[in-house]
């Protein structure tokens, strides 16, 4: 495996950073976390780029691009903190559609999405806090010529806002995909630990779906694992781009604050403090980009990769915002 960015990445890179320096600074961040701004502008802006596009197959009209520039993307949208639904969508929503549906359900669900016309999200998790498919309980009973669904999922990122929601659920015991109407579910805004990733309750009971909207034949289990293991691997490289923001951001501070006459960043244990910042996200974003490559190559070790990546970057998160909290000082709180 190669973990170099070729030429391309890298203008790819430059670009998305660039875009998002414009489009989507600290400034444009605080709205949305003091006044609760709508990020439609943004992600307007992100589908005139067709950056939801990049990994799409050509058949949809997607890019056909690798994980790799998905992964790009994905650190770059965490070092700018971005709002909307391009996580959800792009990561969680895409693969769900695509390991377990049909070519003619995934050319009428994953064409908005190529298009910019549409978003998505996948519940699966009903209270246990993972993305296991064997915790699924929720159930849809064959009604006429449709379904009904019963049971609430948890934690659905962009749950209340999304045009359409892949649903997990079970029938006669087998684990199934449903695509329901965003507009046709009853959704609970949860209160956000980060204003800029809305989350949301979802209660099932009683929604109606007609029968082609239930996607693909027989279990459903092993291909909604392979899409967890995207939208793992997703969650570990925005993190890593936040990472490396906050380590930035202490790297500036460090050199401009003063304190006995020089930097706070000659003292020895400031020094200390910053190199373990370093390593951990330098240690994170190599196992995130080497999830990206077992997907891009549908590697046999893509399941193991996607753990590693999302634990790394849970623990480099965790130092990295306690500790670059603590350089700051004061300032950190404010």
């Amino acid at each position: 495996m190669d973990f170099e960015l070729d030429d391309n990445q890298r203008e790819l890179q430059r670009t998305v950073r660039e875009v998002l320096d414009n489009e989507c600074p600290p400034a444009y961040v605080r709205r949305i976390v003091d006044e609760g701004h709508d990020p439609a502008d943004l992600w307007a802006t992100l589908t005139d780029l067709d950056w939801p596009a990049l990994t799409l197959d050509p058949e949809v009209g997607g890019l056909g691009m690798t994980w790799v520039e998905q992964a790009v993307v994905l650190e770059e949208l965490g070092y700018a903190s971005a709002p909307g639904p391009f996580l959800a969508t792009t990561t969680q929503f895409v693969p769900a559609i695509r390991e377990t549906g049909s070519d003619d359900e995934r050319s009428r669900f994953l064409g908005p999405v190529a298009r910019g016309e549409g978003t998505g999200t996948l519940a699966i998790d009903e209270g246990s806090g993972t993305w296991d498919p064997a915790d699924v309980a929720a159930t849809a009973t064959a009604e006429g010529s449709g379904w009904v669904l019963a049971g609430t999922k948890e934690f659905v990122v962009d749950g209340d806002t999304a045009d359409e929601v892949a649903v997990a659920l079970r029938i006669d015991g087998e684990l199934r995909l449903a695509v329901v109407p965003g507009g046709d579910l009853d959704t609970e805004p949860l209160d956000p630990i980060d204003p800029t990733t809305r989350h949301a309750r979802i209660h099932l009971d009683g929604v109606r779906i007609d029968g082609d909207r239930l996607l693909g034949a027989g279990d459903a289990s092993v291909a909604l694992g392979r899409a967890l293991e995207e939208a793992s691997t997703a969650v570990a490289l925005t993190t890593v781009g936040t990472c490396q923001r906050i380590l930035d951001l202490d790297l500036g501070h460090v050199k401009e604050r003063h304190q006995f006459g020089v930097p706070i960043g000659s003292f020895q244990a400031v020094k200390h403090k910053l190199a373990d910042m370093y390593r951990d996200v330098e240690r994170a974003r190599a196992l995130g980009y080497f999830a990206a490559l077992c997907l891009t190559e549908d590697d046999p070790r893509r399941e193991r990769a996607a753990a590693m990546a999302k634990a790394s970057a849970g623990e480099c998160q965790r130092r990295v915002v306690q500790d670059g909290l603590q350089l700051f000082g004061g300032i950190g709180y404010t």
